[in-house]
């Protein structure tokens, strides 16, 4: 691992330049939440370069329109007619990004309900100019809180990522179901050039977990933040099926297991 003028670890190759913030956004019926998080975005936006794309998963309460209403801001909506669930959403951010990013952009996922705090992009940025090709913000590290979040989605993320903890090898991962998370373009890139259409297969919650077992083939270096949930200001119901998303883990370790490994090195 190489280190700049500064100190800093830089993975090779890697260049420090202050590259585009693409922040994915999936959303479904989230009219309500978006126009709150958006104006977050845009104060970010005053001191860094972002562009939002809204992934509209086929929502019936207007939320494509309630995208367009905050200003200062670089957003762009990409719809789906009918709900596709939050994999596929999260695959047509991924490659609507990939098509027009820069080798020095970021690629950034959050939840649309606004229960992530946009002002960690900054963090984000600094993890990848530091070397990092995947950084998660984690509930499970000092600093990092899900104190407002429900009981069962609580106990949920714990039991998961104790589980994925013991039967996964992903070196630096605490919080393998976070939706919070940004990565180096060039690692998206190695594994959509693999993976293609395939990269994000599961339609539901358990997506955010398979993407990043594919990214492990490409040998990331991953690091976390801290992350706060504010889970107190998120505006209507979970969409979140606990036995169904359970099923969905163990679905998705059972594949895991089962799938060879890629046949040549990404």
């Amino acid at each position: 691992m190489a280190v700049d003028e500064r100190g800093a670890r830089t993975a090779p190759g890697s260049i420090l330049t202050r590259g585009r913030a693409h922040v994915v956004l999936p959303a479904y019926n989230e009219a309500a939440s978006l126009p709150p998080l958006l104006r977050r975005l845009a104060e970010v936006a005053r001191t860094e370069e972002v562009t939002a794309w809204v992934v509209d998963d086929g929502s019936s309460d207007g939320t494509a329109e309630a995208a367009g209403q905050v200003a200062g801001l670089d957003v762009r909506v990409v719809r789906h007619p009918v709900n596709l669930g939050l994999g596929q959403a999260v695959q047509t951010g991924l490659r609507s990004v990939l098509e027009v990013a820069d080798r020095d952009d970021l690629v950034v996922v959050m939840d649309a309900d606004d229960t992530h705090d946009p002002a960690l992009i900054t963090a984000l940025r600094g993890e990848i100019a530091a070397g990092s090709d995947v950084v998660i913000c984690s509930r499970f590290v000092a600093g990092g809180d899900d104190a407002t979040a429900p009981a069962f989605r609580r106990l949920l993320s714990r039991g998961a990522a104790v589980l994925f903890r013991r039967m996964l090898r992903v070196d630096g991962v605490r919080d393998f179901t976070s939706g919070f998370r940004a990565y180096r373009v060039s690692v998206l890139d190695r594994a959509t050039s693999h993976w293609g259409e395939r990269l994000v297969e599961e339609r539901g919650f358990a997506c955010m977990v398979e993407l990043l077992l594919k990214l492990r083939h490409c040998r990331p270096v991953i690091t976390e933040v801290p992350l706060h949930l504010h889970y107190d200001r998120k505006q209507g119901p979970s969409k979140l099926r606990l036995w169904k998303t359970m099923a969905q883990y163990v679905k998705l370790l059972a594949r895991d297991r089962l799938a060879p490994a890629p046949y040549r090195p990404l």
